[in-house]
């Protein structure tokens, strides 16, 4: 027998009670307080001396603080992680467009997905080996022009939610650069790998 919870889209989901214990436990080590503040989050994705970077995660952080409160509770926790683990594509993908679209004007421009781009090369460069960093990549600008070029299908500069998701469904290149890795887990990991190493 299973914790049912709302989703995004109102649908209700069953949720295993041993995975809630579990994800409770880790939700419980992670922020004794019971409450997740921005600051805290940030640290998670160390994005301290990055604006970029740091803009990015507070979008992040914004899309999972459903009440408003400047924090994340273990209900706003538990409906995040049901998204990035259970969720399908498509509600994924809305939940990216809402970060990408910041002016929330219901399209995304090339400033806009520039920004978030280079957030996440940011993000990514920290957390990069040597032998990864050694290997060049298309620079942010490129990622952003390929994805217009691929995406935009009315051509007016702006990515309209079908445009995005039909996009993103449609190149596997574009799905893996528009779709977010919103788990923080891995990056926590490493950072703490890093810390523990310096």
């Amino acid at each position: 027998m299973g914790q049912h919870f709302t989703n995004e889209e109102g649908e209700q989901v069953e949720i295993d009670v041993a995975e809630l214990q579990e994800w409770y436990k880790k939700f419980v080590m992670e922020c004794p307080s019971g409450t997740l503040f921005k600051h805290e989050f940030k640290q998670f994705f160390g994005v301290h001396n990055n604006e970029e970077a740091s803009e990015y995660v507070e979008s992040m952080f914004k899309a999972f603080d459903k009440n408003g409160d400047n924090t994340i509770d273990f209900l706003e926790y538990v409906a995040a992680l049901n998204l990035v683990l259970r969720g399908k594509l498509e509600h994924k993908l809305r939940w990216t467009f809402k970060i990408y679209d910041k002016d929330g004007n219901g399209s995304i421009e090339r400033p806009e997905l520039l920004e978030i781009i280079e957030a996440i090369y940011s993000i990514k460069e920290a957390y990069k080996s040597e032998e990864e960093r050694a290997v060049p990549g298309l620079t942010p600008e490129e990622v952003v022009e390929r994805i217009f070029h691929l995406v935009d299908e009315n051509g007016d500069g702006h990515l309209s939610l079908d445009e995005f998701l039909d996009g993103a469904q449609r190149d596997k290149w574009v799905m893996k650069m528009l779709q977010l890795n919103v788990s923080p887990g891995g990056w926590i990991a490493n950072q703490r790998r890093k810390s523990a190493i310096l």
